[in-house]
């Protein structure tokens, strides 16, 4: 592609203010890099941080936001095989460039190169939008044989960023594991681990969303509403030794991004335990880091997802071990104002996915 391309989409122009329409030229394709006409663009609790809580974007303003995105790849630059065009795509949230030394030692996520739609770049609340092709993940039609393309967006940071949190935490068969908020990333951690054969205690405030985690694998669940933390503390060990599992080693996932389900992880370490930080939250805390230290435990987040696990996450979809179609909703691209209200406002029950 030699020439530039009008796109259309919702771009951020100021910090809480509707999202405004517009029309805009794309760059021509530099090599290396893909078209993706979008199916579906997943709204993330990151875009309501970008909107409403003071979190900036690496690009300046305007900017189209938007980093959940499946879609077909339209056309590709300079180095990109060919086959590629006309392929089903999830393009992941974080793409690293793939051969900067972080990369090449297994440190994808934290490639200093990345690109990031919706934050480096215009992302995918448009009708099209341009990336780096080298770790698109095309969709094979075994997935697409029960799943709609648009439905597959959420792929891109609700189910891999979890994925990846329950991966390192090395969650096997009967361990005692405790997810901690159970909304549009939460659930799906629950359904990774409980995978794995963890023993899951959803933790949340909302009996809707606890009994959703249960039908999906977690094995007990707990309303924490008004609990001091202490009460929580009994509550989750009390159910965890019901289960039967190891009073150690606690793999505890923080998917809440909120302060309170911060520190109720916090409390919750063990012997021998991991925490994983997984929701985000601007939200400051002040804990007795010693805990760490005495109890042998490891705190550690993950931004996003190493692309190079997508395929296998494809994987989990297909074959059932991962749910997606009941926890997501389709809307039009051109209702995004109010569905951003909507989030904003904590009344959405499924994640929101807009479609051009």
């Amino acid at each position: 592609m030699t020439s530039s391309l009008t796109c259309s989409g919702y771009m951020m122009t100021a910090v809480a203010k509707p999202l405004e329409s517009r029309s805009y030229e794309l760059e021509p394709l530099a090599a290396g890099e893909a078209l993706v006409k979008v199916a579906g663009c997943g709204l993330c609790h990151t875009d309501i941080s970008f909107l409403h809580l003071g979190v900036k974007t690496r690009k300046e303003l305007p900017l189209v936001l938007g980093h959940e995105v499946s879609g077909v790849v339209e056309a590709v630059g300079a180095g990109v095989s060919p086959d590629l065009v006309g392929r089903p795509v999830v393009v992941p949230a974080v793409l690293p460039c793939g051969t900067c030394d972080l990369c090449q030692s297994g440190h994808r996520p934290i490639c200093r190169a990345q690109i990031m739609p919706g934050n480096d770049r215009h992302g995918g609340f448009a009708d099209k939008l341009s990336v780096p092709a080298r770790y698109l993940c095309p969709v094979k039609d075994e997935v697409l044989k029960d799943h709609e393309l648009w439905q597959l967006a959420v792929v891109a940071d609700a189910v891999s960023t979890p994925f990846m949190a329950v991966a390192r935490a090395e969650v096997r068969k009967n361990d005692p594991v405790v997810v901690i908020g159970t909304g549009g990333i939460g659930i799906y951690c629950v359904q990774i681990a409980a995978a794995c054969g963890g023993h899951v205690v959803a933790v949340d405030v909302d009996d809707l969303k606890l009994e959703q985690a249960k039908r999906l694998g977690a094995k007990a669940a707990i309303n924490v509403k008004g609990l001091a933390e202490k009460e929580v503390r009994a509550a989750v060990t009390g159910e965890l030794k019901k289960l039967g599992t190891s009073p150690y080693c606690t793999k505890i996932f923080e998917t809440s991004g909120t302060r309170a389900g911060q520190l109720t992880g916090f409390s919750l370490l063990n012997h021998g335990a991991s925490m994983a930080v997984v929701g985000f939250t601007m939200d400051k805390l002040e804990v007795r880091l010693s805990n760490l230290m005495a109890f042998d435990a490891t705190l550690r987040g993950n931004w996003g997802c190493d692309p190079e696990l997508y395929p296998e996450i494809l994987e989990w979809i297909a074959d059932g071990r991962i749910q997606i179609r009941p926890l997501v909703k389709r809307h039009p691209l051109a209702a995004i104002n109010e569905v951003l209200e909507a989030a904003h406002a904590g009344r959405l029950e499924e994640r929101a996915v807009l479609v051009p």
